[in-house]
């Protein structure tokens, strides 16, 4: 990956400036599109809408501060309805909900929604930029597990929050055993009481002693690659072995998967060793030996496992169910590796330690391994853990395991075909009586070097070093490196995992403390720092349209000294998100990084990594948080939600105005209302009947005159000139008015001037009388009427009904057939 000297510091010893130093009018813009008739003038009944609302971030200094938008749904549950699921918040954003429109919370209620909020902590000038915080030295005094965690797991929230999770080995089923440390604050994560329990079936943590999954003696864990949030752990229930899952965002249970049944004879499957991940399935190793495997897209047991076992069996006595496995697991590209130790206290047969190998394409043991290989000259020998090997080159060629016995630590190793291959010697330089536990193995600046937990007799606890490229005890690093400044040196070292951004190894043992480690010189705290950030510039857009992103523009740091940086020692990385560097060029003369040259059509997304390796600690206070910022250049960020029209006839139109807060004050944006035309079930239903009178006294002709009215005048009663008095019956048989009625009868414009304009209430009938003069006969008259649904936007075009005719008739037209409408 590319590597450069430094991102971007601010002023040399500046302390941040206070909220709303310089700044401008930070500004709210709303903006409305319909989903499902994009472009149209006014929504329809049952549409769909999509409000976006802009927040431009006014201040200029770069300061950050906090930033709340806040969106009431005017109407909401009766003019329009949250969409479930719907709000979008950009990078780095928390989303909240309100069904009273003042307690918000972290869980999206659904329909019930009445108010969306998004809050930003660390909002900065124009808002299009990403930050994560930088992470603190991590000092063992402040994090403390609270019981025998065995090694770190660690996790980075969205919000750039590290926390270091663990579980209790050997614990008891119903025993609370997870723990999260939060190493940004040096605290328990919130969400406590911590411990807390493990269970089979999926949802929160519990609390209390609640748990129905214990744990094996030495775990190893696998983050699912695809979802980094879960973490699957060995498990081991009253009736079961097999994987647990736990959700790490969530704090909770994601299930469990049975692998094999508890108990069993002459050989019992009483605990497991594991897990290790190779290609897409999860392995493991019960106390019987067998081979045991999880396909990770299903969760499910890998076809016709459990496999036949590898190594001896160990502490798989049916008499003691709950016996430990003692050994573990590696892998080396297709193969897993597995260490089992059957002594003789606790298993049906006793005999020296063992490695054996499984062939996971195979799903068989390993060619050269037909029978578990001696990693010791008898039973009174042990191996808790099991490690690759490899060549100078780096490349992994074999595996071996460290046995507690004999007057010093013995290795023993076997290449990948079964061969002998020469140990390393670095750990005989412990003495017999010291535990060693499988190693972190880290390859940085084309060195391999694997990093063993160690204690036990004189040792309180130690790292011992190895440089697989040397093939020696790694240089500059104490053999074997205690930690005297970590509670009192009694850390009783069980594991170790590598941060590839701080560049430290974080340390957990049998002590319970949480320390952390330099890599290169086992100074503890390892005084390093850094953070990552993947920019996304298009996921702060939601409205669907095109052109909101221009280009990136730089990578900085804020809130941080540079005299408290080791400059030549420190660096950072910019890829692509799948890893593949992005070229760019060197740092300015202020520690600048300039990303205006990646072009961002052919690089959507950015990683920059900045791994920094200080002088001093003075920068991390609880005033002061030093971050990474990666920034572009492109339109305010955007956040959205959408809603339903409510299918009632009485919503008209729907209206929404957004509010907030930031470092400039108080803001609110513009209003954005839209008319709801009227659909197919909200639109009057109008009909015309014209007719003509059939009396020859004009009294029966008139307004509430008793005719007859016919569609055709009676032949004779006109004669060949006069009168004809016209009857036109307006109906409105819809659910809403009919709003501008007009009539249309070209032959009569009487009938038309008779008539107005009016309303026709849903359900009424109106009727217009008129007459006109014949010169000639026989004469059709038809009239139809022309409306607009009451309450439909302005501009909206009228409907015009079915056209009605009537017929006058005199002495001419008796062969006439007047139309029957």
């Amino acid at each position: 990956m590319l590597t450069t000297a430094l991102l971007l510091f601010g002023p040399a010893g500046l302390a941040p400036r206070a909220a709303g130093a310089d700044a401008a009018a930070s500004a709210l813009v709303k903006s409305l599109q319909n989903v499902t008739h994009p472009g149209a003038a006014a929504a329809d009944h049952g549409d769909t809408l999509n409000w976006t609302v802009e927040y431009g971030n006014g201040t200029t200094d770069g300061t950050a501060a906090q930033a709340v938008v806040t969106d009431r749904l005017t109407g909401a549950g009766s003019a329009q309805t949250y969409v479930p699921g719907s709000l979008r918040v950009p990078p780095g954003w928390t989303p909240s909900w309100s069904t009273d429109g003042s307690t918000f919370t972290g869980t999206d209620p659904g329909a019930a929604t009445v108010a969306v909020r998004a809050g930003n902590p660390v909002a900065r000038a124009g808002g299009t930029g990403l930050s994560a915080p930088l992470l603190a030295p991590v000092r063992a005094a402040a994090q403390a597990t609270g019981g025998d965690g065995f090694t770190p797991v660690l996790y980075r929230t969205a919000s750039g929050e590290v926390q270091s999770w663990s579980i209790y080995h050997h614990a008891a089923r119903g025993a609370p055993q997870a723990v999260c440390n939060s190493l940004s604050t040096g605290q328990l994560c919130s969400g406590g009481p911590w411990p807390r329990p493990l269970n089979t079936a999926a949802g929160p943590l519990g609390t209390g002693s609640t748990g129905d999954i214990g744990s094996p003696l030495t775990p190893q864990y696998v983050l699912d690659p695809q979802q980094p949030n879960l973490l699957y752990y060995p498990a081991v229930t009253q009736t079961a072995i097999g994987v647990g899952c736990l959700d790490l965002d969530a704090r909770a249970n994601c299930g469990f998967t049975a692998l094999a049944t508890g108990g069993g004879s002459p050989s019992s499957a009483n605990s497991l060793a594991g897990l290790v991940r190779a290609g897409d399935s999860l392995y493991g190793v019960a106390t019987t030996g067998q081979v045991l495997c999880m396909t990770l897209a299903t969760r499910t047991p890998c076809a016709g496992q459990p496999y036949a076992p590898v190594v001896a069996p160990n502490h798989d006595l049916p008499s003691t169910p709950n016996a430990l496995y003692l050994g573990a697991l590696t892998v080396v590209g297709d193969k897993v590796f597995a260490s089992s130790s059957p002594q003789a206290s606790g298993s049906t047969a006793a005999g020296p330690p063992v490695l054996g190998c499984f062939d996971t394409t195979a799903r068989t043991v390993c060619a050269g391994w037909t029978a578990p290989h001696p990693a010791g000259p008898n039973a009174g020998y042990y191996s808790y853990g099991v490690f690759a090997s490899y060549s100078t080159a780096g490349q992994p060629d074999g595996a071996c395991t460290s046995t507690v016995g004999g007057a010093n630590v013995l290795t023993t190793c076997y290449a990948l075909d079964g061969a002998a291959r020469p140990a390393p010697g670095t750990l005989a330089a412990l003495a017999g009586n010291v535990l060693t536990f499988s190693p972190e193995t880290v390859v940085a600046d084309g060195v391999t070097r694997s990093y063993f937990p160690a204690w036990g007799g004189s040792v309180a606890g130690a790292t011992v070093c190895h440089d697989w490229t040397h093939d020696a005890p790694c240089a500059g690093f104490p053999l074997p490196a205690t930690h005297p400044g970590v509670n009192g040196g009694a850390t009783r070292d069980y594991g170790y995992t590598y941060d590839t951004t701080t560049r430290c190894l974080i340390g957990l043992g049998d002590a319970g403390v949480l320390f952390s480690l330099d890599p290169a010189t086992a100074a503890s705290p390892c005084v390093h720092s850094g953070a990552a950030v993947t920019l996304r510039p298009a996921d702060f857009a939601c409205d669907g349209g095109t052109g909101h992103v221009q280009g990136y523009t730089r990578a900085r740091l804020t809130d941080i000294d540079i005299a408290h940086v080791d400059l030549t020692a420190s660096r950072v990385l910019v890829t692509d998100p799948d890893g593949t560097p992005v070229p760019v060029p060197g740092p300015a003369p202020d520690g600048t990084v300039d990303l205006s040259g990646v072009d961002a059509a052919a690089h959507p997304a950015l990683t920059v990594t900045a791994q920094l390796v200080l002088t001093g600690t003075g920068d991390f206070t609880p005033d002061n948080h030093p971050a990474l910022v990666v920034e572009y250049r492109g339109d305010p960020p955007q956040i959205c939600f959408r809603t339903t029209v409510a299918a009632a006839c009485t919503t008209t139109a729907v209206t929404n105005t957004a509010s907030g807060s930031d470092a400039t004050g108080a803001l609110t944006s513009n209003t954005v209302t839209t008319a709801v035309a009227p659909g197919a079930g909200c639109r009057p239903d109008v009909t015309v009947e014209k007719e003509i009178c059939g009396s020859g006294n004009w009294h029966d002709c008139g307004p509430d005159g008793a005719g007859p009215w016919a569609k055709t005048s009676p032949v004779g009663l006109l004669g060949l000139l006069g009168t004809a008095h016209w009857r036109i019956t307006v109906s409105n048989a819809g659910p809403v008015d009919a709003a501008s009625v007009t009539v249309n009868d070209a032959v009569t414009p009487g009938c038309r001037k008779a008539a107005g304009t009016f309303t026709l209430p849903a359900g009424a009938t109106r009727r217009v009388y008129c007459d006109s003069f014949l010169l000639a006969l026989p004469l059709k008259n038809t009239a139809s009427a022309s409306f607009v649904p009451a309450n439909s936007p302005p501009g909206t075009s009228p409907t015009t009904t079915a056209p009605s005719a009537a017929v006058a008739c005199s002495l001419l037209c008796i062969l006439a057939v007047p139309d029957k409408d």
